[in-house]
């Protein structure tokens, strides 16, 4: 996940811990009382297909309805998790205090899309080139953890520094160029040059420890440049270009187009797949963050992306008192046990944090009217990521993020 580096400590503005039990009897959110009724007004069997029911309206018409705006149906699908959700659940007055504690700090370090770029391994130029290296970053932004210590970890040593995490994959790339690998091109991707020996040479480690999921790894870049050679002249602008500036339509053409983006899933209740969507989404918000809205990074409705939902943000989200994990949840979180992907544990956190980080982007802008066209829940994603990070290298997280591996984030 794209995220810049934060020079005022974060945890001095943190809320007290609460219980699981005395936060639910306080919030205002009776979440486990109204789940039963939820669950009768959003049954698979009363909601509307509305693809279906477009696709009846041209039939009978006998021509194509009116052109509408592209959505991405994520914030959808976070909201419909959210209601039916058992173990996860939200307490709006930490929601209501984090929204403060967020808009005041974003506006003392002058957080903006600007901000992308001040970190040293971004990078600075505005060309096809930097397009090409968020395109393969985001292709590869997943699943970093490790349970080894710090020191034995996996990361890469680049600049005098040893990266870990997401930054081992930018530090990776980065190193990769300079040392003449073209990691960035997608027809490299397809050329049978390329194998996963010349990608574990770009991220060979300073430790023992391998990047994970190195063969997903190489299978998602030989994937999306097959792809975009068959689809899109082997051009990522030509991608972008068949968005025709909307962020929400560039996220469905990834969705649709390459498996290696369907983050989407099954959900017991819904006829439709539940849609996250995170690297989709990212790799539009990297674009307008880098390019500050502009050229590239030019989207009219940049504020339908959502939260970007990984295993960090929601981790922060606890830690300021807005979600809550059902004890034994929580147990399986505080004991770094594996949660399974696709299990409703796991899309219950990552969709009630979308969900979570929407209606702190509404608490924001109810508050500060002048916030409305500054904020959105993209640059939240980056400053919540941002701040757990700061926190975790002073050592003083409270609760381990969650433990799923998986190609999706």
């Amino acid at each position: 996940m794209s995220k810049s580096h934060l020079t005022t400590p974060f945890s001095s503005q943190l809320l007290p811990v609460h219980s699981f039990g005395s936060l639910l009897t306080r919030s205002r959110l009776t979440h486990t009382s109204t789940t039963r009724f939820r669950k009768m007004a959003y049954s698979s069997d009363s909601e509307p297909d509305t693809e279906l029911l477009d696709l009846l309206r041209q039939h009978l018409q006998g021509k194509s309805s009116a052109p509408t705006a592209a959505e991405t149906g994520v914030l959808e699908s976070a909201e419909f998790v959210y209601n039916h959700a058992i173990d996860v659940a939200l307490d709006m007055r930490g929601c209501k205090k984090a929204a403060e504690t967020i808009w005041t700090s974003m506006q003392q370090r002058e957080y903006s899309p600007a901000t992308w770029s001040t970190h040293e391994l971004h990078p600075k130029t505005k060309d096809e080139e930097t397009v090409k290296f968020i395109f393969a970053m985001d292709i590869l932004n997943f699943s970093f953890w490790s349970e080894l210590p710090e020191e034995e970890r996996f990361q890469i040593e680049y600049r005098g520094k040893k990266w870990t995490g997401y930054w081992s994959l930018v530090a990776g790339l980065q190193r990769g160029l300079e040392e003449g690998i073209p990691i960035t091109d997608p027809l490299f991707w397809v050329d049978p040059t390329f194998t996963p020996d010349v990608l574990r040479t770009v991220f060979r480690s300073a430790t023992s420890e391998e990047i994970p999921l190195l063969q997903e790894r190489f299978d998602c870049l030989r994937q999306a440049g097959q792809i975009l050679c068959d689809n899109y002249d082997g051009s990522v602008l030509s991608l972008i270009d068949a968005a025709q500036g909307s962020a929400a339509a560039l996220v469905n053409l990834l969705a649709s187009d390459f498996p290696c983006f369907a983050d989407i899933h099954p959900h017991p209740a819904r006829r439709q797949p539940i849609r996250i969507l995170k690297r989709a989404q990212i790799f539009v918000a990297d674009l307008w963050a880098c390019f500050e809205g502009q050229s590239y990074g030019s989207f009219s409705d940049i504020d339908k992306i959502t939260m970007f939902a990984d295993y960090r943000v929601p981790q922060m989200l606890w830690q300021l008192n807005c979600l809550l994990y059902g004890p034994t949840l929580e147990a399986a979180v505080r004991e770094k046990r594996m949660i399974e992907h696709g299990s409703e544990w796991e899309l219950q956190l990552r969709a009630c944090s979308i969900w979570c980080v929407e209606l702190i982007k509404r608490e924001i802008i109810r508050e500060h009217p002048e916030a409305k066209g500054k904020v959105n829940a993209v640059l939240i994603d980056f400053f919540l990521y941002d701040a757990v990070k700061e926190l975790e290298a002073e050592h003083k997280e409270r609760i381990p993020h969650h433990r799923t591996r998986s190609i999706w984030y």
